[in-house]
């Protein structure tokens, strides 16, 4: 029996050059009967992971860690570390050649021949000649030939490739002589690009995608033919009869290729500890430490027991280091002033809370611990914390320079072909032209919708049986979900005690001081990595501002933790005001669909919050849980009847405890989770990878794949069958996104946060949020007539009294001791510079528009700005009186700084109203009383 290795095999991760996905590969492969898969993705190993993820589950072909070099002249070679030092080499390659791109050219990797030479040791080449024959036979790819046998001798190899041409024999004749005259023996590959030869067109199409041209006029920038597919052994051994060398080569190579990614061991950083302490016993002192500040009188004995429990694990299991560096992380924030909350899985853990991680008490809270870490998943931790959206990029840089950037850098984000990209960019390179193919993308409903319906499309006026349009649209369905590039994560670190390039490529971001690896979360989880989330939230930048402002001006110096919570007359009147559906600009509650749910929950403790954040996501509302949860919450809590299973399949109350706190109704992630496990007798290997399919939102979510086990197995133990079809309608809902309920409950203490300062102290939450802005669903003007309508008296911006920020001033009228005044960020253009060098030089006040013009670094079209705002009125200027100042100083030269040129305000109107717009609600602008103040 013949055995062939396919050495040679370039996936949908060489980004529009494959057409197959690394696991479609994989399976294929094995269907065939192949020894080995090498994945060879170009200059990159951004899909040997979903390979390695596929192959796990198969292990019936070796799977081999290849990649496919290509230098900045054009020179190929295929590399396969034999060892992991040999991978370390190969990854700080590639890592050298993308980090030589510059941020605008992310997605290149400049590599030189020189370069592969130097990384030669350990490699195992297959050099890949040209396709033109005589380019082979010549002087610089003999030469080059030569000099990598040198810098790998025995393992440096000659590729041949069966073209299929008239003189193949010939020509692959040819590559054999030169192979022997190069001491590289000939290696027979088929250079895959598909698994499958259906799949050709495809490879057609995303190589006129990646070419810029249509279809009719690729000419030869196509493949030939659609030989580019997964063979058997039997055929690669007909194809290359008179060199059987060739194909026994394939397999010898295969075993002397033995790295695989599960030698990637998971070295965590080591964190700085006191002497003679381990990391362990540093994380317990500041643990211990953390619990006497959190609970000053006494730690309780419930949180005293978790906590011994949570380290006792942690120490089993080897993360210390990883608190720590998020400890220190969280430290470094909040010593410069930077608010910063954990959340999801970790707000489950009394560790995080005593380390200051997370806000969740754990005394007064239910959480499962096991979620976020467990000995039987043996998952590492994965704790995110958010902070304050404008100041994230302070904490990302610190992490950038306490680790250095190679041993540190953020994940990938995978960008996938969605519905309407893939009909557009398809369309375009089957001829189609631009009005059909806004048209078709425009009958795809939703960013994340996926699928072309026929119905759609005879909608749009067309006819799906058209040819040129059936074809289009069958390869435009073939396309989604493919990978169409790297970006980077929003926020996900990983660290390395090794240097991080020598266990994956890092690539320079398309934003400045930004780099990024090139593997995703889901990937990292595939590798047992651990990953630090530093996230962003606009409400957090909001809640620090407005803790600010109560301590400036109605000193009251609160923090998240101090502001007054349930069981006080402060916490009375903020449920109150919730129950009212009166949350515009509070958190997570602010949108039409919060509000009306808002009445009918009528919150009256904090967690009834944890439940309306939950509760309004696609996960409840598609499994339909809604409506029973609101008719039983009033219900008498003994009366309620939980769902069951038949007598002789167990327990009545197994889902007793996992629905008791919602009344019998699966809210949660967590709760859906453990109906499967408990109710459908879920394997834990089935339970994890349902927990992953419901944690790829809007991706390529394969929840559907576990409908049948659940749905037959809860079935057969006597549940009733509408109850089934809902949970598992949850469980979909999820897949799009949905909340597990200690992600819910670290959001409801900024809802509470937000709610209490907007409540008790509506000018302070007024200006905070304005200053904040762009966030939420409201704009400026909204958010002013919302204050407004809670008596905060709102001022204009004026030239002499304003800041780039809102601030608070002594109000004249109204129930409430300051009023708002609006600042010059809310002027539409208008530069912060511009504005900072105004106040600068402001001193007293601007007497004239004239003395206005002469401050340095204010041009003359933001004074132009400034007028069409009506912010004169300080100076007894209206709004067309300003204008008119302000062009007349161009005629009389007053004005001298023009460096910052701005697009023209726009001509005033006959009425007198000029046709510009400003980013001010109408607001009353009276008098000041006196200065504005922070």
């Amino acid at each position: 029996m013949t055995r062939n290795a396919e050495l040679a095999v370039t996936t949908n991760f060489s980004f529009l050059r494959g057409a197959s996905h690394p696991a479609e590969m994989v399976a294929a492969a094995e269907e065939l009967g192949l020894s080995a898969l090498a994945i060879t993705d170009r200059n990159s190993f951004a899909g040997i992971v979903r390979a390695y993820d596929e192959w796990k589950k198969r292990k019936a072909v070796q799977l081999i860690i290849g990649v496919r070099l290509v230098t900045t002249d054009g020179f190929e070679t295929l590399a396969y570390p034999a060892d992991r030092e040999a991978y370390a080499r190969l990854c700080r390659l590639l890592s050298a050649g993308k980090l030589k791109a510059s941020h605008k050219e992310h997605t290149e990797c400049h590599l030189t021949f020189e370069d592969i030479l130097a990384a030669a040791e350990g490699q195992v080449f297959i050099a890949l000649p040209p396709e033109d024959l005589d380019e082979a036979l010549g002087p610089t790819f003999t030469r080059r030939l030569a000099r990598l046998a040198e810098a790998a001798p025995g393992s440096s190899y000659l590729a041949a490739v069966h073209g299929y041409r008239g003189d193949e024999p010939r020509r692959l004749g040819s590559i054999d002589a030169l192979a022997r005259s190069a001491g590289t023996p000939l290696v027979a590959i088929n250079d895959v690009h598909y698994h499958t030869p259906e799949r050709r067109p495809l490879a057609d199409v995303v190589t006129c995608i990646r070419e810029g041209c249509t279809i009719h006029e690729a000419g030869l920038r196509l493949a030939a033919n659609a030989e580019r597919h997964l063979k058997p052994p039997a055929e690669m051994a007909r194809l290359f009869a008179a060199f059987p060398d060739a194909i026994a080569r394939t397999v010898e190579i295969a075993n002397a290729c033995q790295f695989d990614l599960g030698k990637l061991e998971n070295e965590y950083p080591d964190e700085p500890v006191p002497p003679n302490k381990t990391a362990q016993q540093h994380l317990e002192d500041l643990t211990w430490r953390g619990a006497r500040d959190r609970y000053p009188r006494e730690t309780p004995d419930k949180v005293a027991t978790q906590l011994r429990e949570e380290l006792a694990l942690i120490a089993e299991l080897d993360y210390a280091r990883y608190f720590l560096t998020v400890h220190d992380v969280v430290r470094y924030a909040r010593g410069e002033g930077i608010l910063c909350q954990g959340r999801g899985s970790a707000a489950n853990s009394a560790v995080c809370y005593c380390l200051g991680i997370t806000e969740i008490n754990p005394a007064t809270s239910n959480l499962l611990f096991a979620r976020f870490i467990s000995s039987e998943r043996k998952e590492p931790p994965d704790i995110d914390v958010d902070f304050e959206h404008e100041r994230r990029e302070e904490v990302i840089q610190y992490i950038y320079s306490r680790y250095g950037r190679e041993y540190a850098a953020i994940c990938a984000t995978v960008i996938h072909y969605r519905s309407r990209r893939a009909i557009r960019e398809v369309g375009k390179a089957m001829g189609l032209t631009p009005d059909v193919t806004a048209a078709l993308a425009k009958t795809v409903w939703g960013s994340h919708a996926d699928g072309l319906p026929d119905k759609h499309i005879r909608e749009a006026g067309f006819d799906p049986e058209n040819p040129q349009i059936r074809q289009s649209i069958l390869l435009a369905r073939a396309l989604i979900g493919f990978p169409r590039h790297l970006s980077q994560h929003v926020g996900g670190f990983i660290l390395t005690r090794r240097r991080l390039d020598e266990t994956v490529p890092i690539a320079n971001a398309a934003m400045q001081e930004r780099t990024y690896i090139e593997w995703d979360k889901d990937d990292i989880d595939t590798l047992g990595l651990m990953k630090v989330d530093v996230l962003a939230l606009g409400m957090l930048s909001t809640l620090r501002r407005g803790l600010d402002l109560l301590r400036t001006h109605y000193e009251r110096p609160l923090t998240l933790a101090t502001i007054p919570a349930d069981g006080t007359a402060d916490a009375e009147k903020v449920y109150d005001m919730l129950g009212h559906a009166d949350s515009v600009g509070v958190f997570q509650v602010e949108s039409r669909a919060q509000m009306s749910m808002l009445p009918r929950l009528k919150p009256r403790e904090f967690y009834d919050l944890v439940i309306e954040v939950a509760i309004v996501r696609p996960g409840p509302i598609q499994g339909n849980m809604v409506h029973p949860y609101l008719k039983r919450r009033d219900e008498d809590a003994e009366r309620i009847v939980y769902p069951s299973p038949a007598p002789q399949h167990g327990d009545k109350d197994e889902l007793k405890n996992v629905l008791k706190r919602t009344r019998g109704v699966p809210l949660f992630q967590e709760q859906a989770m453990q109906i499967a496990i408990t109710a459908a007798r879920f394997t834990p290997d089935e339970a994890d990878g349902l927990r992953r399919a419901m944690a790829t939102f809007r991706h390529n979510g394969n929840v559907h794949v576990y409908r049948k086990q659940f749905v037959e197995r809860m079935t057969a133990r006597g549940y009733d069958p509408e109850f089934v079809e809902r949970c598992f309608g949850q469980i979909e809902g999820f897949g799009e996104y949905g909340f597990p309920e200690s992600h819910a409950a670290s959001f409801a203490l900024l809802v509470y946060a937000s709610a209490w300062i907007k409540c008790h102290y509506p000018d302070v939450f007024c200006a905070a949020i304005l200053n904040s802005q762009p966030m939420g669903f409201y704009q400026p003007a909204q958010l002013v007539i919302d204050a407004q309508k809670h008596g905060v008296e709102v001022r204009a911006a004026d030239v002499n009294f304003s800041h780039w920020d809102c601030t608070l001033e002594p109000a004249a009228t109204g129930p409430h001791r300051f009023a708002v005044r609006l600042g010059f960020r809310e002027i539409e253009g208008s530069s912060e510079d511009e504005m900072q060098a105004l106040v600068a030089a402001r001193g007293n006040g601007y007497g004239s528009i004239e003395r206005l013009a002469g401050a340095p670094g204010v041009s003359h079209a933001a004074i132009e700005r400034l007028a069409a705002a009506d912010a004169f009125r300080s100076l007894g200027l209206d709004r067309r009186a300003a204008l008119w100042a302000a062009r007349r100083l161009m005629t009389i030269g007053v004005n001298s700084h023009p460096q910052h040129p701005s697009p023209p305000v726009g001509e005033v109107r006959r009425g007198g109203t000029p046709n510009v717009a400003v980013g001010l609600p109408p607001t009353p602008n009276p008098t000041p009383q006196g200065g504005g103040g922070r």
